[in-house]
């Protein structure tokens, strides 16, 4: 019987170690965060971000990025121009109270990461390839990125006008295990 207990020990031992070190790539995402639009006009940011953030630098092929942002939570610095975004013309935040962007796997370039997902606005979901850093610090970390989304692929307002069409975002991340 100790023979058989033996073995069983080790495997359970070998099976939990196994698990904490997957678990230590779980990130909570922590205070601190942005994500900043920004263009000659409007610029602002989006207050709320929640989700899931799997991550390790040692591998890449399980990470995993799944947030969702409160439309409600934009600020443009103007309250006249929030709510105007909160409309049907722009975000229709009434319709669709979020934007999405969930992605699998992680690849390493010359000078960053890049993670490519699916990122859902207005209805509409589009192939977004996100470039990041990440700066490991005592309680975590920090990502970093900035790309552009074209906002008129979303159904976002219309092309022209005053507001450019390609936005450039801007997102800071703080995770904790």
């Amino acid at each position: 019987m100790k023979k058989i207990s033996i073995p069983i020990a080790l495997a359970a031992i070998i099976g939990l170690s196994a698990f904490a070190v997957i678990s230590g790539s779980n990130w909570t995402i922590d205070d601190g965060y942005s994500v900043k639009f920004i263009s000659e006009h409007p610029s602002g940011e989006f207050k709320t971000l929640t989700g899931k953030v799997v991550f390790d630098e040692k591998d890449l092929d399980a990470a995993v990025f799944g947030v969702t942002i409160d439309v409600g939570s934009i600020d443009c610095g103007n309250d006249m121009m929030s709510n105007h975004a909160l409309g049907e013309r722009w975000f229709d935040a009434a319709k669709y109270p979020a934007i999405i962007f969930v992605s699998q796997g992680a690849t390493k370039t010359a000078t960053c990461y890049e993670t490519i997902g699916k990122l859902t606005m207005k209805g509409v979901t589009k192939d977004l390839t996100i470039p990041f850093t990440f700066t490991p610090n005592e309680t975590g970390g920090v990502f970093t990125g900035k790309f552009d989304v074209n906002r008129v692929d979303f159904g976002v307002g219309t092309s022209g006008g005053k507001v450019p069409d390609v936005m450039n975002m801007e997102i800071t991340v703080p995770v904790k295990n």
